[in-house]
């Protein structure tokens, strides 16, 4: 029976693992925290046999996983933001000059959300799920999801400008870029 999750953890790392972590790159905005939210996601999802599971179920059961410990974690996020700078120096990726500033831009601009605006945000316009599902996947009333999603909107294009946000899917290489949130200070 080993054999068996182990090779579906296998199958699942090599097909979705990059979405996986692009997933937890826009809850956290830590490169390095996604990983270890994906990592403790499969870890909770696997320690439970799930015999018989498909990818696609499996899937979504380390993406509950992701989020759940994603919200259950902020107070230690927040702790350690306090405290990251004596650890080391973030470690910066390279590419287009343009692309940088407008990524950086947007990683700024999320992590000015709560948790909760955030979650909404990344579910909504990453994840392509409807406010029903969201309400349904975060425990909260379709008025709450709605007023969160406005809230953030509404602080995002403080930070940004007018915004224009589409869904893209989460098997890119460049996580960052995966939510589009394209600003009217682009277009000049």
């Amino acid at each position: 029976m080993a054999a068996g999750w182990e090779q579906r953890l296998h199958e699942l790392v090599a097909a979705r693992g990059p979405a996986l972590v692009g997933y937890a790159y826009l809850l956290c905005g830590d490169r390095r925290e996604a990983e270890d939210l994906v990592q403790d996601a499969l870890v909770k999802t696997f320690t439970r046999a799930r015999s018989g599971t498909d990818l696609e179920n499996l899937e979504a059961y380390v993406r509950r996983a992701v989020l759940t410990t994603y919200l259950d974690g902020f107070r230690r996020r927040r702790r350690w933001a306090a405290v990251r700078h004596l650890a080391g120096e973030e470690e910066h990726d390279p590419g287009p000059e343009g692309a940088v500033g407008d990524r950086l831009a947007v990683r700024q601009a999320l992590g000015s959300l709560s948790s909760r605006e955030r979650a909404c945000v990344v579910l909504r316009y990453y994840a392509d799920m409807t406010v029903p599902r969201i309400a349904d996947e975060l425990s909260l009333a379709e008025g709450t999801v709605k007023r969160y999603l406005s809230d953030a909107v509404r602080r995002l294009e403080a930070e940004l400008g007018p915004l224009r946000m589409t869904p893209v899917d989460a098997g890119g290489e460049d996580h960052a870029t995966n939510v589009r949130l394209i600003s009217s200070r682009r277009a000049r």
